[in-house]
């Protein structure tokens, strides 16, 4: 049997959220159960705080301390841009296999990196700017109308310059 744990701890669970939607709360039991805390209380919760990212699968992170969960929405990159591109939101049930083909500009994209700096690898905002476009090119939108690959060669030679902050 798992030792007992101090209720004044704070422990922090991460997990995998459509945004806006309640998930199954038989996925969140395992989880949140031994904690003592009630997954459908927790589901709505998630739901209520993921509520502008709704139709896309979101990362939650979840501060346990009192027995009392508070929600945060940690952001992906790639549901960054998808937000970015300002599409209607989908049923997941009935719509699969989406092309995400809009357009971004270079200054969302360098917003998306602002958002991502703290999280990404690299030492300078350029490559994080390049992780983004990167993560663009796979979701399959365009920057400024050209391909992300042509925005990341022109800025590893200096045709684009990116600001540090």
């Amino acid at each position: 049997m798992p030792p007992k744990f101090d209720p004044n701890e704070i422990k922090i669970v991460c997990l995998r959220a459509v945004g806006g939607e309640v998930g199954a709360t038989s996925t969140l039991a395992p989880k949140i159960g031994p904690l003592g805390l009630s997954p459908k209380k927790v589901g709505d919760d998630i739901a209520k705080a993921t509520q502008e990212w709704k139709g896309l699968k979101i990362t939650v992170q979840l501060t346990i301390q009192n027995r009392q969960a508070k929600v945060s929405v940690v952001p992906s990159a790639s549901s960054l841009i998808i937000k970015a591109l300002k599409e209607p939101p989908r049923d997941r049930k009935k719509v699969k296999n989406i092309q995400h083909s809009g357009n971004i500009t270079l200054e969302q994209v360098i917003d998306i990196a602002r958002i991502m700096r703290e999280r990404s690898m690299a030492k300078e905002m350029s490559g994080t700017v390049k992780e983004i476009l990167g993560t663009a090119q796979s979701v399959g939108c365009t920057v400024d109308g050209q391909a992300p690959h042509d925005i990341i060669e022109a800025i590893n030679s200096g045709e684009v310059d990116i600001p540090e902050k």
